[in-house]
């Protein structure tokens, strides 16, 4: 599939947001307790694309959803345990940030600097993000110079943070590109739907069996 790559840009001295699926497993859902994360998988798998936008002189700027919340007050599904454990991995730091959009966020963003990386709360926080609000989209897409989609697991969803935000900076202008994790998996999509090799087997996974059903 031919799709523009982080490869296909310059990012030097950009502010880059990255739309990454970092929806993973947590030890506990009880805000009061010390929640960290206990399968690290999908942060790690968008490492080949964030470390190449630090190489080559880029400011991040995260962001994801995780888990189901139904209102902002769900503070068992806050980023800061997945903000912790990415800067643990890159060890540098990620400034984890209290919402999605708001005059911090975009203060924040504005005097971040290439090399750092900042990570916005839980979209799923922001009550326009699953209704793909033209607002919400449009002030994520104020926040950086670039968008690069890094969330395969996520593409499917017509949300602010994946649809919305890509079609505001594209009618502005701004580059769209696909980051390492999505080409890969655009790839292995291709050969499976175009080619798939012979015998094949679909094996289907994941804790959504109420997606399961339909197509079983």
């Amino acid at each position: 599939m031919n799709k523009k790559t982080v490869e296909d840009i310059d990012v030097q001295g950009k502010k880059v947001l990255v739309r990454v699926d970092f929806n993973v497993p947590l030890s506990s859902k009880d805000p009061n307790d010390d929640i960290t994360v206990t399968d690290d998988t999908r942060i790690r798998a968008a490492l080949p694309t964030l470390n190449y936008l630090l190489d080559h002189g880029a400011a991040l700027i995260l962001c994801s959803h995780l888990g189901r919340p139904k209102s902002p007050a769900d503070k068992q599904f806050a980023m800061d345990p997945v903000a912790a454990r990415l800067s643990e991995i890159l060890d540098r730091p990620v400034l984890k940030m209290d919402e999605v959009v708001g005059d911090e966020v975009t203060a924040v963003a504005a005097n971040l600097q290439p090399g750092q990386i900042m990570l916005l709360e839980n979209t799923r926080f922001a009550p326009g993000e699953k209704k793909n609000d033209p607002e919400l989209a449009a002030k994520l897409a104020a926040l950086a110079d670039v968008y690069v989609d890094d969330a395969f697991g996520s593409a499917h969803r017509a949300h602010a943070s994946t649809e919305g935000v890509a079609q505001v900076m594209r009618a502005e202008g701004k580059p769209v590109v696909a980051g390492f994790l999505m080409e890969k998996e655009l790839a292995a999509l291709g050969t499976a739907v175009a080619n798939p090799p012979h015998p094949y087997v679909a094996i289907m996974g994941g804790a959504k069996i109420s997606d399961k059903i339909k197509l079983i």
